[in-house]
Parts: structure tokens; C-alpha cells; sequence
């Protein structure tokens, strides 16, 4: 079953290409708009990075940005559409397309970064090969930023418990033609995962919805245990 999600995973973001990158261009996600855009940004500017690798950059809109600070920016995703729509908008930043499972025969090509952003990225289950590999990609004093969703909000009625859950896109305007499989994951599961593949954690956030006050996300700042 496994398997059998992470490929129906790649099929939606093959399939939804355009359907997503409307969504994102014309703001039509209330919690982005309102909350999650900002705060990974303003989380990547307060650290000041010379280079920003976007792991599941999707159409480039975070690239875009961090270009516009002056910051050199490398987007990646495992989506030919999607990067073909980034590299179409370029605005200076870099696209590839790659994977997770490309990383680690990617990463010389990709060189150093000084802040490694995976925003609402990490969808697959597991992740430990991932993370491991994220250690290769870390210029010395580099840092990790993660935002995904709120685990205590995401959860809605369902149990809260580590497990796939899907992702329908309600919401989101017309063109979704593939549901989304994502794994979801405890508060307490990430952090024994950042524990268990090398990561050390900084400092978490919980952006709020500025009318309800609740937790729209959770935004983590990592660095690495490998380094000397």
C-alpha cells in the first residue's frame, strides 16, 4: 500500500499541475494568503541566507520572492509540469527537476546552501532517507526550515495518529483532477524523527489565523548534528 500512495502522491502533482499553479498565482488558499506565505518568508529573511534551496518548490512562487531580496534561489520538484511553469517565470532563480530519491546523485550538481526550506513539502512516508540526505545540501552553519501543517488542526475529527490521510483540494477552485494522498504525522513523531536523522531543533512557531487565533501551521527551524 505503501508504494501504491507515494505513486497516486506523484500522479497528483503530475495531473494538478495547472489546477495548483492557478490556485497559488490568483491566491485562492485562505491560509496562505492570510498566514503561510508571510511567515516562511519572513522566517528565511530573518536568517539572512546568501543561497535558498526550495525542496518542492511547485510553481516557484517562493523563489521568485527570495530573488526579489537579492537572495540566489534553487527550486526542485519532482513535477515536470510544475517546473515548467517555475522556469517559464523564472524572475533569475534556478529550477530542477528532482525528487527526493534524486537528491543524493543531484546534490553535487546542486552545490551548498545556506538555508534548506521545505514548505508544505514533505507529503511522503517515510522521510528519514530524506532528511539524511538534506545533511549533504548544508553549507557549514546552515539551516533547515520546515512549515507543514499544523498537526493539532490538520488532524480534524480523524485520530490522532501517524497515517495517510487524503487531500481533496475542496476549496481551491476548479481544474483538480487527482486527490492527494499526504502522511500525516504527530507533533511528537517529528520531533522523533528530526532526533533520529541528525536534526537538532532551533526554535518552533505556530502561525496563527488572524481572526480565529488558532494554529494555522507549524514552522520549524533546524540545524544539523553532522557538522563538527
Amino acid at each position: 500500500m505503501q508504494r501504491d500512495h507515494r505513486e497516486q502522491l506523484n500522479l497528483s502533482w503530475q495531473a494538478n499541475a495547472d489546477a495548483w499553479t492557478a490556485a497559488v498565482r490568483e491566491q485562492r488558499i485562505e491560509s496562505r494568503r492570510l498566514v503561510t506565505d508571510a511567515a516562511i518568508v519572513q522566517a528565511i529573511l530573518a536568517l539572512e541566507p546568501k543561497r535558498v534551496l526550495d525542496l518542492g518548490c511547485g510553481e516557484g512562487w517562493l523563489c521568485r520572492g527570495l530573488i526579489e531580496h537579492g537572495i540566489e534561489a534553487v527550486g526542485v520538484d519532482a513535477s515536470e509540469p510544475l517546473i515548467a511553469v517555475a522556469k517559464k517565470a523564472a524572475g533569475g532563480a534556478q529550477y530542477r527537476v528532482c525528487g527526493y530519491a534524486e537528491l543524493p546523485e543531484q546534490a553535487a550538481q546542486l552545490g551548498l546552501f545556506d538555508v534548506l526550506v521545505c514548505n508544505f513539502a514533505l507529503l511522503e512516508e517515510p522521510l528519514a532517507p530524506t532528511l539524511e540526505v538534506l545533511h549533504q545540501l548544508l553549507a557549514r552553519d546552515g539551516r533547515l526550515l520546515i512549515q507543514t501543517l499544523h498537526p493539532w488542526r490538520a488532524c480534524n475529527d480523524a485520530s490522532y495518529r501517524d497515517g495517510w490521510r487524503v487531500e481533496t483540494f475542496a476549496g481551491f477552485g476548479e481544474g483538480f483532477a487527482q486527490p492527494m494522498p499526504w502522511f500525516f504525522r504527530t507533533l511528537e513523531s517529528w520531533l522523533a524523527l528530526f532526533s533520529e536523522t541528525g536534526w537538532r531543533l532551533q526554535w518552533l512557531q505556530e502561525p496563527l489565523h488572524p481572526e480565529s487565533e488558532q494554529p494555522v501551521s507549524l514552522l520549524l527551524l533546524l540545524s544539523s548534528e553532522r557538522q563538527a
